[in-house]
């Protein structure tokens, strides 16, 4: 291809194209900075020095200067939301749904902002209202979902679960643990009622919800305990292990008292006996270790915890342990030295003998089946805080 001269007339016209178009732009940069309120740049300043409270006061200026600043209003009342001054993000929020020149979408962002405030706030009412009239709209889907939280604050469980339903079958998301946690919470409400029907009838729904629920076979096992039917009693409790065998610690004590009541203690110890060698566990080791002293004496109960010691060394268990040897102790000098130790060891494993959330950590002396913290249903497995931090 030949180079044609003609094309060197063509490099100034360019070159003085692209220096308007700068200019233009450098003006349009300038009119626009000019414009904004010298309380925008103040509070960037102040963002810049780590000063938030001081940025905070000069943006919610340029909001009284500027009252188009739509972004900056959402901006602002998400940041007094998340400081936890909620008064100030509902006023904030309040103002722009309330404002007539706000577009369709806006509105209904300002509304949705709103609606978090109250639920922060713990308005729940409000919330509710909120989320409501947007459950059918664009924000359907995050709708739900706050209606759920506000269903389960509000302990609604019927509402929980139609709600939770929906959910799934909207989404595909599974939510059986979920819904099975609250037919067991209205199964609770229903047998406190003297109306042990109607509990078994959502205990059963529970378990077609989630297979693997453990609350419902427990009580199930307590309905049918209270019924005076202790064979099925025994088996719903003995489901749990094709369950989830870590809870087996919880319907434990059940078990005992079934198998003495059905005039087959020593089956019952036996059974345990094999749930402690097959699946580990302090609580449990408490549970055997009782009742094997109670049953069989000190010294049964002594090797007991010195085996299960061995193969699971912990404070807890050597507590036990100390326990035994102070009972089977010959002389009072012998015990006052043991219980001395076991007093010291007592002192730490007090620290020890707590559940913890897996979701948030939040530790607790009682199981829960839904975290007092962070709300999660299932969130405490049934081991103490030192099967985590401490056993091999």
């Amino acid at each position: 291809m030949e180079f044609e001269y003609w094309w060197l007339l063509g490099f100034p016209l360019f070159f003085g194209l692209g220096w308007a178009a700068a200019r233009i732009d450098i003006r349009q940069l300038v009119r626009e900075s000019r414009a904004l309120p010298r309380s925008y740049f103040k509070g960037l300043n102040f963002l810049l020095n780590e000063q938030p409270d001081k940025a905070i006061e000069a943006f919610i200026e340029v909001v009284r200067i500027d009252p188009e600043t739509i972004e900056l209003h959402f901006a602002l009342g998400s940041l007094f939301r998340r400081r936890g001054e909620y008064d100030r993000a509902i006023r904030m929020h309040q103002n722009l749904f309330e404002r007539a020149d706000l577009g369709a979408e806006q509105k209904l962002a300002a509304l949705a902002a709103l609606g978090e405030d109250y639920l922060k706030a713990g308005i729940l009412d409000r919330a509710e209202d909120v989320f409501a009239r947007l459950a059918e709209g664009p924000s359907a889907a995050l709708a739900r979902r706050r209606l759920l939280e506000i269903y389960e604050q509000e302990k609604e469980w019927d509402r929980a679960t139609d709600m939770a339903k929906r959910l799934a079958a909207e989404s595909g998301e599974s939510r059986g643990r979920g819904v099975a946690q609250y037919l067991c919470e209205l199964a609770s409400t229903e047998a406190t009622h003297s109306r042990p029907d109607a509990a078994r009838r959502h205990l059963e729904e529970a378990l077609e919800a989630n297979r693997k629920c453990v609350r419902a076979s427990l009580q199930l096992g307590d309905l049918e305990r209270a019924a005076g039917k202790l064979e099925r009693a025994i088996e719903h409790w003995k489901r749990i292990e094709s369950q989830d065998a870590s809870y087996l610690a919880l319907a434990a004590q059940r078990l005992l008292e079934a198998y003495r009541d059905v005039g087959r203690p020593e089956e019952g110890l036996t059974l345990l006996a094999g749930y402690l060698e097959r699946y580990p566990s302090l609580d449990l080791l408490d549970t055997v270790f009782q009742q094997t002293l109670e049953a069989k004496g000190v010294e049964v109960a002594y090797k007991l915890v010195r085996d299960e010691l061995r193969r699971n060394p912990t404070l807890l268990g050597l507590d036990r342990l100390l326990e035994a040897q102070i009972i089977g102790a010959a002389s009072p000098e012998r015990r006052r030295d043991l219980e001395l130790v076991r007093n010291l060891v007592h002192g730490h494993t007090r620290r020890l003998a707590r559940y913890r959330c897996e979701s948030c950590g939040f530790k607790a002396r009682q199981f829960h089946w839904r975290c007092p913290a962070c709300g999660g249903w299932e969130t405490y497995p049934p081991r103490r805080t030192e099967e985590f931090d401490l056993a091999p």
